[in-house]
């Protein structure tokens, strides 16, 4: 059977930043979940990101938005990578400013190009309906709409925000496709479940795709500011001789602000904003416990094993051990058991637990031990 080729008029964005807080002591500001294997497949997620995307747009159609501390690991991570096709940001500014970025260089560049943009640090399986699902996608985005990917939700999740479904959307190799009605905040346990009941909402997983001057034009019109300073860095951003000097006087300038407020909402009270259901497994790797589930398949009745298992021994106890030195570890008894062993960190939890390892981070910083983050 022939196989896809990759769509002509994409580029795939996937922007990789983050500071590590909800997997530490694993992942460091200086080394974020993207650059772990955590799936024990011997690529890391930001490789896998890279991997999924090929089939849609070929190596000269990726571009990888970053912080100045990870361009360096970037470039070695993905050799096949541009380098004109790193963009490195100054310092981090939030999602708007960095795939708003991404957005006014590529339509500098292309002025018709579409982009879609895909996190770094997400585990997804099930490839060929992900690739199905984004050509869907694509196809929305031609006709003028922001499109937005969804994940039917497999339980009432607190930890996510929600896309509220419309009406049809009749849009030719776009079957799936449907209008937003609207954004919903991370919801309560109990508004969570009534989501779920509901089957019209979907998980908001982060995944844009849309004509580069559509998302100009929403930026344009919500943050006219900092859609000015993105298109001025953008005119000097490929001339050596401006770059820096513009990059350095605008981009501290420019407001902190997720994609969802600048552009998604917005967009969907206009009625231009729509969503592909997409019907692969997703994980967004958000805490240890997340992690666990991921490494046992949902089997909650053991206890997985992350790195080296020769030095952990294991009874009657289920959870999650990631090993990185060579000390023992025993575990006796223990039932939803989170153990991550590093040289200079040791962290214990429960699954229970997990989400509050952030508040943990930042303690850490407040109390000036920044040499462990």
């Amino acid at each position: 059977m022939l196989m896809p080729e990759p769509i002509k008029d994409f580029f795939a964005v996937i922007p990789a930043g983050g500071v590590g807080s909800r997997l530490w002591p694993l992942s460091r500001a200086e080394t974020p979940k993207f650059l772990h294997d955590l799936t024990g497949s011997g690529r890391s997620l930001l490789q896998e990101t890279w991997d999924r995307l090929l089939p849609l747009a070929d190596r000269e159609h990726i571009a990888v938005v970053t912080g100045r501390a990870h361009g360096p690991k970037v470039e070695n991570t993905l050799p096949d990578m541009p380098e004109h096709n790193v963009f490195v940001e100054a310092d981090p500014r939030e999602s708007a400013a960095a795939i708003g970025l991404a957005a006014a260089i590529l339509h500098r560049r292309n002025p018709d190009v579409i982009i879609g943009s895909f996190a770094a640090d997400h585990v997804i399986k099930r490839q060929r309906v992900f690739e199905f699902t984004v050509r869907q996608a694509v196809a929305v985005a031609r006709e003028g709409y922001i499109c937005t990917i969804g994940i039917q939700p497999s339980e009432p999740a607190v930890g996510f925000g929600y896309i509220k479904t419309g009406g049809e959307l009749v849009i030719d190799d776009a079957p799936l496709a449907a209008m937003v009605d609207a954004f919903v905040e991370k919801p309560d346990l109990e508004t969570a479940r009534r989501y779920y009941a509901d089957r019209s909402f979907l998980w908001n997983a982060g995944m844009f795709i849309s004509r580069a001057d559509v998302i100009l034009d929403e930026l344009k019109a919500n943050e006219p500011e900092l859609h000015a300073g993105l298109v001025e860095i953008a005119d000097a951003w490929d001339d050596p001789a401006r770059k820096d000097e513009t990059v350095a006087r605008v981009w501290p300038t420019l407001k902190k602000i997720a994609i969802d407020y600048a552009v998604a909402e917005p967009a969907a009270a206009k009625g231009r904003l729509a969503v592909v259901p997409g019907q692969f497994d997703w994980d967004d790797v958000g805490d240890f416990a997340s992690l666990s589930n991921l490494i046992s398949d949902g089997d909650g009745e053991r206890m997985s094993v992350l790195g080296p298992n020769d030095k952990v021994i294991v009874d009657e106890s289920t959870g999650l051990i990631v090993s990185q030195t060579n000390r023992v570890i025993a575990v006796i008894g223990v039932e939803n058991l989170i153990v991550v062993d590093t040289d200079d960190a040791l962290l214990v939890t429960t699954n229970e637990h997990a989400q509050r390892v952030k508040g943990v981070v930042g303690r850490l910083h407040e109390g000036g031990r920044d040499s462990v983050l």
